[in-house]
């Protein structure tokens, strides 16, 4: 979609929707229970913009957990997953052989752009509205922003994890007509999430005790200033590991809500801040548990055992089961599917604990700490792998693999961590081919109606 001619959606959702769902409060209300774009951006009201707040959680949600969403695709180019929907062959043509994929079919190629673009279009209106408004305190407009910064850099992180090299536009808080911003580099897209989330914390630490709009359920334990700040920097620390900036990593985590406590709690490994969903009029449901959906043989064939020499990964366990027949189609069978999303109202991590303490054993390994990073990794394989610890010292290139083989474990089907995981470290050669012909893409294309308003495409 062209930045310029973006569609200002005026499908806010009410501040009443309290528990996302939100609480299967129904989106599609009528425009006279609604704030409109222009009325934001002409005569903002609190009503109008609080409800604009909670819209936020619903705009970066859209397309993570559908069928052709965020984690599927990119599960299947990471060989986490096949999707064998016999009705759409493009989810192996496509996605799994072809020359690359297709720019101009939103659906596939073109996906992942639309959506997070619309999402942090909302958040500028907001933003822009936040600074015009009436009847709302300094501290709470702090808090806005600070919450509005920060969904907007999960949406433009969603946006270069897909187009990696290609890069993507920045500069979007432009009126219509305006000329279209360039295409920045992957560099630059992630220096400016990585800004993004450090204006946010400065909001966050000026807002108030609480936020002045309801968060989704998906935020316990986050749900004010003081410890989404925490959320804030966990994700700041993601980015700053993508960006190879260890010791600010390294910082950051120490500010997140990492816990090392896992031993004596492993509920901790989950710990952290995710996207809900669900079941009622006008919401949105994690269709991850779809029927078409498959787990990739490699995952149990590659699991390490257990002590015992025959139980797999604990990991395996937890999140994979026995399908109820066998799938075959276009040269690819499973006989596995996802146990971790077990129904429609199932919660997506957007980060958990069990990643932070992996980031930090990246970022030890990559300061040259390596004893510190192999004690994470043996806390994740002892406590949530149930595997032995690793005892012998190993090499810095051999602590990477080590590193990459639990993400892929801990990580599995949450948010495409395998593909990017190789790609990062230049592996995407290692990920199997399982038919002749079959390929890795590397990196999503610009959409062609974005190529086309600039000049290029057909």
């Amino acid at each position: 979609m062209k930045i310029r001619n973006m569609k200002k959606t005026t499908k806010v959702a009410l501040a009443l929707c309290a528990t996302l769902g939100l609480g299967g409060c129904d989106l599609e209300v009528p425009d006279l229970n609604r704030p409109s774009v222009e009325s934001l951006e002409e005569t903002p009201t609190r009503s109008g913009v609080m409800a604009a707040a909670t819209g936020l959680l619903v705009d970066t949600r859209t397309g993570m957990a559908t069928q052709n969403g965020y984690v599927a695709l990119l599960g299947v180019l990471g060989r986490e997953a096949y999707v064998m929907d016999t009705a759409d062959p493009r989810y192996i043509s496509e996605m799994l052989a072809g020359s690359g994929l297709d720019p101009g079919s939103p659906a596939f190629g073109g996906s992942f752009w639309t959506n997070p673009y619309a999402s942090i279009r909302d958040a500028n209106t907001l933003l822009n509205a936040v600074d015009k408004v009436t009847g709302v305190t300094d501290a709470e407009k702090e808090a806005i922003r600070g919450f509005a910064k920060t969904i907007q850099a999960l949406d433009f992180l969603v946006v270069i994890n897909t187009r990696d090299t290609n890069g993507a536009p920045i500069d979007v808080n432009r009126k219509l007509g305006e000329p279209l911003p360039p295409i920045e580099s992957k560099e630059k897209v992630l220096e400016h999430i990585a800004g993004l989330l450090d204006q946010a914390r400065a909001h966050l630490l000026a807002a108030g005790d609480t936020f002045p709009f309801p968060l989704s359920s998906g935020f316990e334990g986050f749900g004010k200033p003081d410890t989404f700040i925490k959320f804030n920097r966990a994700v700041k620390a993601r980015v700053d590991v993508y960006r190879k900036d260890w010791p600010q990593a390294l910082t950051d985590l120490n500010d997140s809500f990492i816990d090392d406590g896992i031993a004596a709690d492993p509920k901790l490994l989950d710990l952290g801040v995710y996207h809900a969903f669900g079941t009622g009029s006008g919401d949105t449901q994690n269709q991850l548990n779809d029927a078409d959906i498959f787990v990739h043989p490699s995952i149990a064939a590659g699991a390490e055992k257990q002590a015992d020499g025959t139980t797999p990964d604990a990991r395996v366990g937890r999140k994979v089961k026995k399908a109820k027949e066998v799938r075959r189609w276009q040269g690819v069978e499973s006989d596995q599917v996802f146990a971790h999303y077990p129904e429609a109202v199932s919660k997506l991590p957007i980060i958990r604990n069990e990643e932070l303490i992996l980031l930090r054993a990246e970022a030890y390994i990559q300061s040259d700490k390596l004893p510190e990073a192999l004690a994470d990794i043996n806390l994740i394989r002892v406590n949530s792998g149930k595997l032995a610890p690793i005892t012998e010292e190993l090499s810095k290139d051999l602590l990477v693999a080590e590193l990459l083989k639990q993400r892929r474990y801990s990580l599995l089907f949450e948010g495409g961590h395998r593909w990017i995981d190789m790609r990062r470290y230049g592996k995407l050669t290692e990920l199997p081919l399982d038919v002749s012909g079959h390929r890795v893409h590397t990196e999503f294309p610009i959409p062609i109606g974005e190529t086309k308003a600039r000049g290029g495409g057909n």
